[in-house]
């Protein structure tokens, strides 16, 4: 079942197209309000304020040899794919992975500047 309904289409292209070059598979959406509210009280986010609530966002798990693994360094490789898709159609994204407090490997999102 695909995670990518509600999804921006710009998002989605780039998801779509990075999962042509390595093997992962996205876990998380668009968001209720009360799914984040969830996550919030698991510990799993820091915000109400998330992209995932607009369709702005996604949560990956990376493949690998068909089996899910949490092992950081398979997200820079889906970060790198991601990236480059991006890049390729001048669509700017923000990795999890790449803020400083907070290392969010799983998420990706569309650059809150082009995309408020």
């Amino acid at each position: 079942m695909s995670k990518l309904p509600g999804v921006h289409p710009d998002l989605a292209k780039v998801v779509a197209e990075a999962q042509t070059q390595i093997p992962f598979r996205v876990t998380e959406g668009l968001r209720t309000l009360a799914r984040q509210k969830e996550l919030l009280a698991a510990g799993k986010t820091k915000t109400l304020n998330s992209r995932h609530l607009t369709g702005h966002a996604v949560d990956v798990v990376a493949l690998v040899d068909g089996k899910v693994s949490w092992d950081f360094p398979h997200y820079q490789k889906i970060a790198d794919a991601m990236k480059s898709v991006a890049a390729t159609h001048n669509i700017p994204i923000v990795w999890g992975g790449d803020w400083p407090a907070f290392k969010d490997g799983v998420h990706f999102e569309l650059d809150r500047k082009s995309y408020p």
